[in-house]
């Protein structure tokens, strides 16, 4: 039997998340980095810090929580978003990424941090969903969970 065209919709949409906007973002938090270490002292070593160490530590938190919430969907377990652990490196990833898209506007404003905010939002939804996107068992979990879901609805 053939996957439903709702899940192949699904995935479909999902990698065009990934592929469109984790490039962008990726390449957003290493501009902003460096203009966020560029205000910096000159010869102040942590001038570097920001553009070669925000992008690799936003795919390697994003991506450890988005694991880490997959393996606990295909296994049936509560969501691990709701444990300080997990949320908490995201939470950092957010503001240091907001953060950093502000201060390096040369007039940081209300517009420019909406801006931030949907790009760091686009690019770690994209980073937190690669390990869904990529599990053969994604149709497995859509319909446990569906029937989970109409199992519990209301009659």
């Amino acid at each position: 039997m053939g996957k439903p065209r709702g899940v192949r919709g699904l995935r479909v949409l999902m990698w065009v998340v990934i592929a469109v906007e984790v490039p962008v973002y990726l390449v957003w938090l290493a501009q902003v980095g460096y203009l966020t270490g560029q205000q910096l002292p000159p010869g102040d070593v942590a001038r570097w810090a920001p553009p070669v160490l925000l992008p690799p530590v936003a795919v390697l938190f994003c991506v450890m929580a988005g694991s880490t919430w997959w393996l606990s969907m295909v296994a049936g377990h509560r969501s691990p978003l709701r444990e300080k652990w997990i949320v908490a490196p995201l939470v950092f990833v957010a503001a240091f990424s907001v953060f950093c898209g502000v201060v390096s506007a040369e007039e940081p404003s209300v517009p420019v941090g909406i801006l931030s905010t949907i790009m760091t939002g686009l690019g770690m939804i994209g980073l937190f969903f690669i390990p869904a996107a990529c599990s053969p068992r994604l149709l497995d979990v859509i319909r446990r969970r569906s029937s989970t879901a109409s199992d519990e609805a209301p009659r």
